[in-house]
């Protein structure tokens, strides 16, 4: 498997005690990673309840990657093969061995443009963790925020959901919602909608953890 750029030190743990041992979660990221660096800064800050402990994504130098580096938490970058849509079989084989490895108890996707198949959602089932820019089921797919724009809806926001087979289709965990103005292009309600993300995404990230209880000696 191609690895290049890989940064693999001591996870620096600054969060508060809990009355639990911390569970441990991966990102996969395939962009510039807000959601990741909300997530971070609340581990940092110690109101996420989970940590952080690696990060993989599917693009060579997402800028993902730069920040894990910058919150000094392993990153790699995994191959994805021919395929436009999903990682390739042994990619996602790969994915699996390394999360096992790194000991998570759950899986979070920050901006991972690739759909997920059985090998993740065999290893991680009912614990794979996905943000979508829209109030769902409305909008699925890509650009939601467009989509939102285009079909003249007063109000738009975002979903964590739990992800399965299909696309966008998991159980709802919570939603935000942000009301389309007037004035709204694409580009100025998908600003506000990730507003809204950075806000949603570390508290149902922290719901789930303690929901989950304690890890798995």
């Amino acid at each position: 498997m191609n690895t290049p750029g890989a940064h693999m030190p001591g996870v620096s743990v600054l969060s508060a005690s809990w009355e639990f041992p911390m569970l441990r979660f991966g990102v996969l990221g395939s962009g510039k990673g807000s959601n990741f660096r909300a997530l971070a800064e609340a581990f940092q800050s110690g109101t996420l309840g989970a940590q952080p402990v690696i990060v993989l994504s599917d693009v060579e130098h997402a800028g993902i990657l730069d920040l894990a580096r910058e919150f000094e938490i392993p990153s790699l970058f995994i191959s994805p093969g021919s395929f436009r849509t999903k990682m390739s079989s042994e990619a996602e084989a790969e994915i699996v061995r390394l999360l096992r490895e790194a000991r998570v108890d759950f899986v979070v996707l920050a901006g991972f443009m690739r759909v997920i198949k059985e090998p993740l959602l065999q290893a991680f089932p009912g614990r794979i963790l996905n943000i979508h820019p829209s109030l769902l089921p409305a909008f699925r797919g890509l650009d939601a925020w467009r989509q939102a724009v285009e079909a003249g809806v007063p109000e738009a926001g975002c979903t964590v959901h739990l992800v399965d087979a299909g696309v966008d289709t998991g159980e709802i965990l919570g939603q935000s919602r942000v009301p389309v103005l007037p004035s709204d292009t694409a580009e100025s309600l998908h600003a506000r909608i990730q507003v809204a993300e950075h806000e949603l995404y570390p508290r149902i990230v922290r719901e789930f953890a303690e929901n989950l209880g304690t890890p798995e000696n």
